[in-house]
């Protein structure tokens, strides 16, 4: 059945009857997920919520993310998606950073949600829940209020999401709004990413598997559904529960992470054999380095159909490797997409030659700054070109290789963790003298977070101590960033202006464990 119109909402005008939302619960199309969507933009603008402003979500994987990204989208609003896992003063922090009007979230998180809207001052109306929870107004009745006619005036918005630095709190990436509706937007990604990507209007289904908050899975679904597929949305990832939903629903795209591919690698043989994935025609993955053995691995279960990017939540993708460019040029992440020119630049600014090891520098990428922040924004710019701060090389041919993602950022399971926001908790303990972290090398994960710790002078090292360490962080760090170890030692290399090479420390320990 073909696709009719440009876009999400012009599709649900003219074929109201296209399934949107197959699963969890029951089916919906893409007209009752319209009537939706302009029911919660009509009434968001009741509640005094103007283009230029800032909702937060803070919500699990549930179709109700894709009703509040559609109704921000077309009505000028930066959605501001949080982390469930984080803790109430983290969350805190971004809702008072981004200026956020409102927080729509469900009763699971309801308590933790409410002292952070207390700290950044949002007023009980702009407390909404998904389902019932104690102090919240109801989505469902909010939306009954509102018409289920388009808004009057629509207007594209932008998904702001926070991202960190190596100072530890994170920032806002807020792109500029710009005056069209969202179809204009749509139109423009159809011929570039879209295509770039392999993807075309039709009766596909996307399995949305990775957490809805993060830049690359919000996106695909968002993709998804301006190209007419239906959508299956993932509670949670669990390996072979996402194997029983490809066969089940007919998959044929998908976003995943490495550490994805890691956990259904593991499942028995039997099990792996069990289930028919021949729907699958495209398996995205970014946001982590992969093993090439293990994407080859997948490859010779699944066939060629896994496409690889790189690019940050400040850029986009900025290189792709279709799967038989990964197969000529295995552990390629890509080359680059039209109008984007990479450059590998030593630390002074100097343009590397190929095969040489420098900073990775995109030009081409949508203007963005961080929010509040014009010094950050001008740190990872040089002239038109942006870096995310990742080492890498180009090839002969212009095809790009990732050394390290990032000399000191950790990402583990496909999550970005940053060493400083860590070690900025735990120094806050009166045992701890000083504090490196670092990520080492982790089958499952991609890498964990190691904790060195240089103790107190009158505190004593051991298990007690770890165990106290870990307790602090319990309240202040969600518990994806708490170290995986915690390891004691006499004193760390610092210089005597008191800076330390992270990068130093973690080759030291690796040789040590090697050793």
């Amino acid at each position: 059945m073909g696709v009719e119109g440009v876009g999400f909402y012009e599709i649900a005008q003219n074929d109201p009857d296209r399934p949107a939302v197959l699963a969890p619960g029951e089916p919906m199309s893409y007209g009752e997920l319209h009537a939706e969507v302009n029911r919660l933009s009509n009434a968001l603008s009741g509640l005094g919520l103007r283009p230029g402003d800032a909702l937060a979500t803070v919500l699990g994987n549930r179709p109700e993310f894709l009703t509040v990204l559609l109704a921000v989208v077309q009505s000028g609003l930066y959605l501001v998606p949080v982390s469930r896992h984080l803790t109430a003063p983290e969350i805190g922090y971004i809702l008072a950073d981004s200026g956020a009007k409102a927080v729509i979230t469900e009763s699971a998180f309801a308590d933790v949600v409410s002292g952070a809207a207390d700290d950044a001052g949002i007023p009980a109306e702009g407390r909404v829940s998904v389902d019932p929870a104690e102090g919240y107004r109801s989505m469902a009745a909010l939306c009954a209020s509102g018409s289920a006619d388009p808004p009057g005036k629509r207007l594209m918005g932008s998904v702001m999401l926070y991202t960190s630095g190596t100072t530890g709190r994170p920032k806002g990436v807020r792109r500029p709004l710009i005056d069209i509706t969202p179809e204009v937007l749509i139109d423009v990604m159809r011929q570039t990413l879209m295509r770039y990507l392999g993807l075309a209007p039709g009766d596909e289904v996307h399995l949305a598997i990775g957490p809805l908050y993060h830049s690359a899975p919000c996106v695909h679904a968002m993709m998804a559904l301006n190209l007419g597929h239906a959508v299956v949305v993932a509670p949670r990832f669990r390996p072979e529960h996402t194997l029983e939903l490809v066969q089940r629903h007919g998959v044929t795209n998908a976003f995943m992470v490495p550490t994805m591919f890691h956990r259904m690698l593991a499942l028995p043989d039997d099990v792996r054999a069990r289930y028919d994935l021949s729907s699958l025609r495209q398996v995205y993955h970014s946001a982590a380095p992969i093993p090439v053995e293990t994407k080859q691995r997948m490859m010779d279960w699944w066939g060629p159909v896994l496409y690889e990017y790189y690019g940050s939540t400040e850029s986009g993708p900025v290189v792709v490797a279709a799967p038989h460019e990964w197969l000529a040029h295995p552990g390629t992440v890509g080359r680059p997409v039209d109008g984007v020119q990479i450059k590998i630049l030593d630390p002074e600014g100097a343009e590397l030659p190929p095969g040489e090891t420098g900073l990775i520098y995109a030009s081409g990428q949508p203007g963005f700054e961080y929010h509040d922040d014009p010094e950050k924004t001008a740190a990872a710019m040089r002239g038109d070109f942006y870096t995310p701060g990742d080492l890498g090389h180009l090839d002969a041919d212009g095809w790009l290789y990732m050394s390290d993602r990032r000399t000191d950022l950790i990402i583990s399971g496909g999550v970005n963790i940053y060493p400083a926001e860590i070690e900025s908790v735990l120094l806050q303990h009166p045992a701890v003298g000083d504090v490196v972290v670092i990520g080492v090398p982790d089958d499952d994960w991609g890498q964990s977070a190691v904790a060195l710790v240089e103790p107190a002078e009158d505190a004593e090292p051991g298990d007690g101590l770890a165990a106290e360490l870990l307790a602090h962080c319990a309240p202040r760090l969600a518990k994806l960033k708490h170290p995986r170890r915690l390891e004691f030692r006499a004193s760390l290399p610092r210089t005597p202006s008191g800076k330390l090479s992270r990068h130093r420390v973690r080759e030291t320990y690796l040789r040590e464990r090697a050793g």
